[in-house]
């Protein structure tokens, strides 16, 4: 039950080191009201212990990631295109980085673009959407949202977006767990990655993951002692191919404690390496790493 040792790794959530806080995360602040969270650099960092911001300083924020990864036995990471030097990681390591379209809905026909031409000259591999950040707001059933999934089929691209309540500290239901059901049953081509914990509707989650084969869940956010016991379970019987790894590096988790606490997840033997990476690999559309 413990992790196994020399398992390659795709996070599936994964950025560099912050140089400009304000401008970067420009994108959390949208909507927050309270004086506490305009206050903070990173505004959900109410949320976690120990972020990592000692890095910021380095030279090339990009080889900075790549050590980190090395040094923890990531092999791929995925970025996403919100992100400075999204486009420079992805052109000079297309064998460590896998790019995706971060996108607003409120863009309309300006996101579709947008997508097909990351798609198209980057190699994009999904696209992620963050309704919480949206302004207005953008639920994930709304009917903004549905030429973006509607892309997503066309090009065979997985949509991750966040669900359950918000880190920022603005309105939550727009990521409720329960909306995402009527988007798997309107698209049931779609693959959809839950993304960001689904709490305080993880049972929902998993019941959901029960009923719609395409829909899966990313730890994205969460430190692995803290990974919901539901899921785990959940992964453990019948959903061990709906599992992914995502970390958040270097967003509020450091690379060295997700690893630290990771061996101590109860996941079987048999579900680690679709955790670690097969199950990205599949969704994602690329090879996965090589074990030897």
């Amino acid at each position: 039950m413990s992790m196994p040792t020399g398992l390659p790794i795709i996070d599936t959530m994964i950025g560099f080191p912050v140089q400009d806080f304000d401008a970067q995360y420009e994108v959390l602040r949208r909507g927050v009201k309270d004086e506490d969270s305009k206050g903070l650099e990173f505004p959900v960092e109410y949320l976690f212990k120990d972020v990592p911001k000692e890095d910021s300083k380095v030279d090339d924020p990009v080889t900075m990631t790549l050590s980190q990864m090395d040094i923890f036995g990531v092999s791929r990471g995925v970025i996403d295109s919100v992100l400075p030097d999204f486009t420079r990681a992805l052109r000079e390591y297309p064998d460590r980085f896998i790019g995706r379209s971060f996108v607003d809905p409120n863009d309309g026909v300006d996101a579709l673009r947008q997508i097909a031409r990351e798609h198209d000259e980057l190699g994009t591999r999904a696209v992620m959407v963050f309704p919480p950040s949206t302004l207005p707001q953008v639920p994930i059933n709304d009917k903004k949202m549905y030429p973006i999934y509607a892309k997503c089929v066309e090009l065979g691209l997985p949509v991750w977006v966040t669900a359950g309540v918000t880190g920022p500290r603005v309105p939550t239901m727009c990521q409720h767990v329960e909306l995402i059901d009527e988007v798997m049953y309107d698209f049931p081509e779609l693959t959809f990655v839950a993304m960001h914990g689904c709490e305080p509707w993880v049972d929902l989650a998993v019941k959901l993951m029960l009923r719609w084969p395409n829909l899966h869940y990313a730890t994205s956010a969460f430190s692995p002692m803290y990974y919901p016991k539901e899921v785990i379970d959940y992964a453990n019987s019948r959903g061990a191919d709906r599992f992914i790894y995502a970390g958040y590096y270097p967003f509020g988790l450091s690379l060295e404690r997700i690893m630290k606490e990771m061996p101590d997840v109860p996941l079987r033997d048999e579900v680690w390496p679709k955790f670690l990476y097969q199950n990205a690999a599949r969704v994602l559309g690329v090879d996965a790493p090589d074990v030897s």
